[in-house]
């Protein structure tokens, strides 16, 4: 076997009798290009992935004609013995389109391999579009109706695919695996169901609940008696499931042991792991869900970038409809990002279909109704981005969020917003501003802490740095970096002429001022409240100077960790602190939603067994305190804001619960305590 750099020259493709078409690796004819350093290991039928980065994998370059294929077929094998692999595959043309929603020119296909196996999947290749006007109408959606033929699809041209890539994400800690028997294998590519209908006939394509039209599946809602029902037989289901025993009005364990008592949450380290203990002194570990909230499934009609989707619903109220309230956005957490995004007319199906459900005081029933499924379901966290009104009902324990917004530094932009200046005098008025705007809730007990700031791009250890660098003169880090570089060699220093050392040293000396800046002004205006971190978006921050740094300040560090397991976990340099998982997901495509989330499952039973392995893997983790799902309901159909249109609630648009996740839920809330303590 031979070790081969970043390219080289790869593979003829060899006609079998039966009409396949299989890869042979040793040919120079086409070349593979290995994915951020990735080592790779290649003989005439197998390719072989390492990567010290976790992130890695392989493209294949040439020019091929796909049309006579069905399907390509490859065998994987997952190395590791304890984490999924979470493998993407791609097909793409030249002058794809990735930043469109939908993409254009291209095909992405996922799969998870159990950690130890070796297995053989096939990605199904798509129809020819009878009607590719339709799919020329099907706009913002980060997937498509189209996408339930293959998972997520986006108009590739199978007459001239230039590139096939088989990528690991950088969260799951997968540094070893192998791609084998890559064929191709003939076959026709009928074209399935409503993919037949065109335009006239599938639009509009949603229904006045929010629901897509073509296609039926367990749970949908037909008509309004069918919300009276699920009302009904869901309030049933509540009564025969009350909750844990053993719990205290916060949801800890009053079952077991005590420690200090201080009136609010706080965490300590006790006989090797960590938890959280509530106001009360009982042990407490946060089972919680994100944005309970009604306005979960809203949609953007058109804006100043959005061209009128009004085509695609088949009902939109009109002014003198009592559901007219509903055609505009009224949550406060999503109303900056449609401002953003300049979508200005939008439609809340999930708060229309509330109201229709509950009636004129669907706000005060709806509300108590969260309170008691959450109990039921063996939950005791409303997590952030939750309707404030609900948690400060003080029934459930709450988590919050809030994103400074100051001057920030010019070019240091991110998926959200960009990074704030914390030498800048806005930074330190601005966390002092919401802390003091959130004095009512600083002082409530039921308070778990605060989040400051959500998936920042920290970038690499010297990212901010050169941001810096380049920014303007009246940036505040800048006439900041000027001193640094005067005090470290004597005599004024030009940003610009900064070594890589300098660039390091400052980019350090920026993230804790950051941090230092939030933890002095949570001392001052909120003592005693959890200052739980930045909710990093990553398997480990890119940089990890700034969990280094962070955890100086922190109470508690916070990930966003989207995989299947969370064993595996953890902390850059042995670092002993507290973690809270921000948020994590699953979902499939079986419930009339056209995106499976961002951790994909053939179905809803499968999607209730890896919650389970997540919870319990949560559990078993001696760092980790809590974790919480994104999020109660489901996105909209069609879309929010970006795009994102997730089958991610534990309830649907239409506020009907799925069973399978609910079940799974209350196996592990109902036995939370036992299996944390007793690990």
């Amino acid at each position: 076997m031979r070790k081969y750099g970043l390219t080289l020259a790869l593979a003829a493709l060899l006609f079998s009798s039966c009409g396949r078409v299989s890869v042979s690796f040793d040919d120079p004819s086409l070349k593979v290009d290995a994915f951020k350093k990735s080592s790779l290991e290649i003989s005439q039928q197998r390719i072989d992935v390492s990567t010290a980065k976790v992130e890695g994998g392989f493209s294949l370059k040439g020019k091929w004609d796909l049309r006579p294929f069905s399907k390509i077929r490859f065998t994987v094998r997952n190395d590791n013995t304890e984490d999924y692999l979470s493998l993407y595959f791609f097909l793409e043309n030249e002058g794809k389109d990735s930043r469109s929603r939908p993409s254009q020119g291209i095909l992405e296909d996922r799969f998870k391999v159990a950690p130890g196996e070796h297995t053989t999947l096939e990605v199904l290749l798509p129809c020819d579009m009878p009607h590719p006007e339709v799919n020329r109408l099907l706009t913002l959606m980060r997937d498509t109706p189209y996408g339930e033929f293959r998972h997520i699809q986006y108009g590739v041209d199978l007459s001239d695919v230039r590139e096939i890539r088989f990528i690991s994400k950088k969260q799951y800690p997968v540094s070893h695996w192998s791609i084998e028997n890559l064929t191709l294998v003939p076959g026709e590519r009928p074209v399935p169901g409503y993919m037949q209908l065109d335009s006239a006939a599938f639009f509009p394509m949603i229904d006045r609940y929010g629901q897509f039209k073509h296609k039926e599946w367990p749970g949908k809602t037909h008509s309004d008696e069918d919300l009276l029902r699920a009302r009904s037989e869901e309030e049933k289901d509540l009564a025969a499931h009350p909750g844990p025993e053993g719990w205290n009005k916060y949801g800890g364990w009053a079952d077991g042991p005590r420690y200090e008592a201080t009136g609010h949450f706080r965490v300590q380290k006790i006989d090797g792991k960590w938890w959280m203990i509530d106001p009360e002194g009982c042990l407490y570990w946060s089972h919680g869900i994100i944005r309970v909230n009604a306005s979960s499934s809203v949609t953007p009609l058109h804006g100043a970038k959005l061209a009128s989707r009004d085509y695609m619903f088949e009902y939109l109220p009109s002014p003198d409809d009592s559901l007219w309230r509903f055609r505009f956005t009224n949550d406060e957490l999503l109303i900056p990002y449609y401002e953003r995004w300049q979508e200005d007319s939008t439609f809340d199906f999930s708060s229309a279909n509330i109201y229709r459900k509950y009636g004129p005081d669907y706000k005060s029933i709806w509300s108590d109704l969260a309170h008691r499924r959450l109990r039921s379901w063996g939950l005791n966290t409303i997590a952030n981005s939750s309707d404030i009104d609900i948690c400060r009902e003080d029934r459930t324990p709450f988590i919050d969020r809030f994103d400074i917004r100051s001057v920030p530094i010019e070019g240091a932009d991110g998926p959200w917003f960009p990074i704030m200046d914390p030498f800048d005098p806005s930074f330190r008025a601005a966390v002092e501003d919401q802390l003091k705007a959130h004095k009512r809730d600083v002082e409530d007990p039921y308070l778990l802490g605060y989040f400051v700031d959500n998936e920042i791009k920290w970038g690499n250890e010297t990212h901010a740095a050169k941001c810096v660098v380049n920014a303007p003169e009246s940036q505040a880090a800048k006439k900041a970096m000027r001193s640094f570089l005067k005090q470290r060699y004597g005599w004024p220093v030009e940003p610009s002429e900064a070594s890589e050392s300098d660039l390091l040293d400052f980019n350090r000396l920026l993230i804790e001022e950051y941090y230092k800046v939030i933890r002095e002004s949570f001392d001052r205006y909120a003592p005693g409240v959890l200052y739980m971190g930045c909710r990093f978006a990553s398997f480990v921050c890119s940089n990890p100077d700034v969990v280094t740094i962070g955890a100086r300040y922190c109470d508690v560090i916070s990930h966003n960790q989207y995989r299947y397991t969370i064993d595996s976990y953890k902390l850059p340099e042995e670092l002993d602190k507290p973690v809270m998982i921000g948020e994590w997901h699953l979902g499939a495509l079986d419930r009339g939603l056209f995106h499976p989330s961002l951790q994909i499952c053939d179905n809803q039973q499968e999607r209730a067994y890896f919650y389970k392995e997540y919870a319990l893997s949560a559990l078993r983790h001696p760092q980790i305190i809590g974790i919480h799902w994104h999020q109660y309901m489901d996105q909209a159909t069609t879309g929010r804001f970006d795009g994102e249109n997730f089958q991610v609630g534990f309830l649907d648009c239409c506020d009907t619960p799925y069973p399978e996740t609910i079940e799974a839920c209350r196996s592990v809330g109902y036995t939370l305590y036992q299996s944390r303590y007793n690990e």
